[in-house]
């Protein structure tokens, strides 16, 4: 069963430069680009006006921003390789003091996670290690986990903080339990760099996609690979879970933004808007019952969709 999502809005020309990384709060959402400002724009009002531009944040541009479930804290790195860490106070952000310990190569950071309550924060870097800071303790570092030393290009954290999801240039996919600090899972199937990957909500699936066009879902319990949603015609670079985790959101290379329905596994919705590169997709708070999502990319617009209702 197909869904319909209007078009409600954009913030055009948000940045001067590509737009690589969204994150959520409940009323605003944060984009990162190749510039060195970090923007905030107010998804509460249906004009999604800017309300901040976070400037100098980092110099040489900014590739990955997130931030926790109540959007208090906000983490981002930059393409200098600086982390920042920020927090949220009546609904302005400014940068936290808090610095990470503990690893001796900072730079190589790449891609970054953050945990529901933003007191741990996980992030894996070029040569393939995947560390993990306490936030609430000046920001030691707590975990540093060891891979085949492959570019990590992608991580994710479990809602629930059990588990940590990592891709990796050379295809490969591993699992960390944070709480025995091993491995439970080498996950096989992808031969080409992962771009994303992403536990829902339940934290049941993980979904990992990137230059194969293919987004395969495994079984955490498992390891198994259990789907596998082919559509895409070039790199899928973003993936994002409804709240429900019955939809799953991807964006790609091609300029589509696709969303997945998980109990038929088949595309459901596809939009095409640009054909420029989609580098970075998100789900929206709900209204009611009306899921949305947020898109942006190559065209250096943020757009805004609703899922259309029956009156």
């Amino acid at each position: 069963m197909s869904k319909q999502y209007l078009s409600c809005g954009s913030a055009d020309d948000a940045h001067a430069a590509d737009i690589f990384s969204l994150a959520v709060t409940d009323k605003q959402i944060l984009s990162a680009s190749g510039v060195s400002a970090l923007k905030v724009h107010s998804t509460a009002d249906p004009d999604f006006p800017l309300v901040q531009s976070i400037d100098g944040a980092h110099k040489a541009g900014c590739h990955h921003v997130v931030t926790n479930g109540s959007g208090s804290r906000a983490v981002s790195v930059g393409f200098g390789g600086e982390i920042r860490v920020w927090s949220c106070h009546n609904g302005t952000w400014s940068e936290d003091e808090t610095a990470l310990a503990g690893s001796t190569k900072p730079t190589d950071t790449w891609a970054i996670a953050l945990s529901e309550d933003g007191q741990y924060l996980a992030g894996v870097s070029q040569d393939g290690h995947i560390r993990v800071w306490d936030l609430s303790a000046n920001g030691e570092q707590i975990r540093d986990y060891e891979t085949k030393g492959s570019f990590g290009t992608c991580i994710d954290m479990s809602a629930d903080g059990r588990f940590i999801a990592s891709g990796h240039e050379n295809g490969s996919v591993y699992i960390f339990s944070t709480e025995t600090g091993r491995m439970p899972f080498s996950l096989s199937g992808l031969v080409k760099p992962l771009r994303a990957v992403a536990f829902s909500p339940g934290g049941k699936f993980l979904a990992a996609a990137g230059d194969s066009k293919v987004i395969v879902l495994y079984d955490t319990a498992s390891g198994e690979q259990v789907a596998n949603l082919s559509g895409h015609s070039a790199w899928v670079l973003s993936l994002s879970w409804s709240h429900t985790g019955e939809h799953l959101l991807s964006g790609s290379f091609d300029g589509k933004v696709k969303v997945w329905s998980i109990d038929t596994r088949t595309c459901v919705a596809t939009h095409s808007e640009t054909e420029r590169a989609v580098w970075n997709v998100r789900w929206l708070p709900k209204i009611g019952k009306s899921e949305g999502f947020a898109t942006a990319g190559a065209n250096r617009n943020i757009s805004f969709y609703r899922e259309a209702t029956g009156g």
